[in-house]
């Protein structure tokens, strides 16, 4: 996309607003199934959670995605988006046994992540298929929040755990059809992927009926010019020699699964705000902009770096700015951004706003969430409303006082 074409859907559409381009979602699709072009069966599973818009997921759909899900509302969402109930994987965590049932009576795969649900699951529904989710004690994350392979995790079942798992099976009779990885987000060692990964391998062989081998995700993107990625090129040669001869030793070709979210949409999503007010202080200038963590969350929940740049005003001086919001708490983008001279009214651009920014936005400040457009066959499709004051009282129920 064009910075010109981001300044006209801001002028059109109006500010804040968040902007998804098509074309890129889609060639960091077709490098992920390039990268692993040599597996005979491959699937990609899009991660809902990253970002959940309608019409996001049919995106997906067309390029022949099939999705994960962490809630029986996303489950819902992939099927009102086209999807077949085989395509969609439900991977929840901490939910009731009674939410698992919902989703396993609409037919889709089930993943179960804990062995107390595992044993209630079995026992109640043995020919239901299930995927086990396995905790390798991996590491992998940049930061705390997403580094979620570690033994004090609440994800998956440890790998310690399989006997307690093979007791299970053997108890209830279940039919155990895939088997999970999970490590984090952000992994930048290949090597400690696939030593993760021959964990998962070596678990494996203790079930004889698997139809897939689930890898998760987690691969990093670029934030910044020339920062670090996952080499997924090289994690594809590497991973599809050792996944097809795991397939052989095994006696059965089996589907090889991604879930990737982030890799998938976060470099496709822009974030358009416009400036309120440039503020000098007797130390800092600050730009402060008609956003917050309300509709932006990821710079103060995970310390994540977004580059911010001023499409208005491109060419001028660049200075130095602490870029804020507009939420009564310390609120802030980022802190002595060189950008190029800001004065208000000017329209600022975050980069890699497409995986959790929007579908981690809320109403705090009683704040209306943003308007969404994507950018789809070189033209600006708004994909969601801007919120309205409706929307902000609709639920509420008044009672006389």
């Amino acid at each position: 996309m064009k910075e010109s074409d981001l300044l006209n859907i801001a002028q059109t559409f109006g500010s804040p607003t968040y902007v998804y381009d098509a074309n890129k979602i889609t060639s960091q699709y077709e490098r992920l199934t390039k990268a692993f072009k040599n597996v005979p069966k491959l699937k990609l599973h899009y991660a809902v959670k990253a970002l959940s818009n309608l019409s996001i997921l049919k995106l997906m759909k067309s390029l022949g995605a099939g999705l994960d899900t962490v809630s029986i509302q996303e489950v819902q969402l992939g099927l009102a988006a086209g999807f077949d109930v085989h395509e969609i994987m439900y991977t929840p965590n901490g939910v009731s046994l009674e939410e698992i049932e919902q989703a396993a009576e609409l037919g889709v795969k089930i993943n179960i992540d804990n062995l107390s649900i595992l044993e209630q699951f079995g026992s109640k529904h043995p020919t239901i298929p299930v995927c086990i989710r396995i905790n390798p004690h991996v590491m992998a994350g940049g930061n705390h929040n997403i580094s979620v392979g570690h033994i004090d995790s609440k994800f998956g079942i440890s790998i310690h755990q399989i006997p307690h798992v093979l007791r299970i099976v053997e108890l209830t009779n279940m039919n155990i059809n895939g088997i999970h990885m999970h490590t984090g987000s952000d992994i930048l060692d290949i090597d400690v992927f696939l030593y993760a990964s021959e964990i998962l391998f070596k678990a494996a062989t203790n079930f004889k009926n698997l139809d897939f081998i689930d890898f998760g995700s987690g691969f990093k993107v670029p934030y910044k010019k020339d920062d670090i990625q996952t080499n997924v090129e090289e994690l594809g040669e590497k991973l599809t020699t050792r996944f097809n001869q795991f397939c052989q030793e095994y006696g059965k070709d089996l589907s090889l699964i991604f879930e990737p979210g982030k890799f998938l949409v976060s470099e496709s999503g822009y974030f358009l705000a416009e400036v309120n007010v440039v503020k000098q202080t007797t130390s800092t200038v600050f730009a402060g902009i008609d956003s917050g963590f309300n509709h932006f969350i990821r710079p103060m929940l995970y310390s994540s770096y977004h580059h911010i740049e001023n499409i208005s005003n491109p060419e001028g001086r660049e200075r130095y700015y602490s870029v804020v919001g507009y939420i009564c708490e310390t609120d802030t983008f980022g802190n002595n951004r060189r950008i190029s001279e800001i004065r208000e009214g000017d329209i600022l651009k975050f980069n890699n706003a497409g995986a959790y920014c929007f579908s981690m936005a809320s109403n705090y400040n009683s704040r209306y969430r943003p308007a969404e457009v994507l950018w789809y066959n070189e033209e600006a499709h708004l994909v969601r409303k801007r919120e309205t004051f409706d929307d902000i009282v609709k639920n509420q129920v008044e009672i006389d006082i």
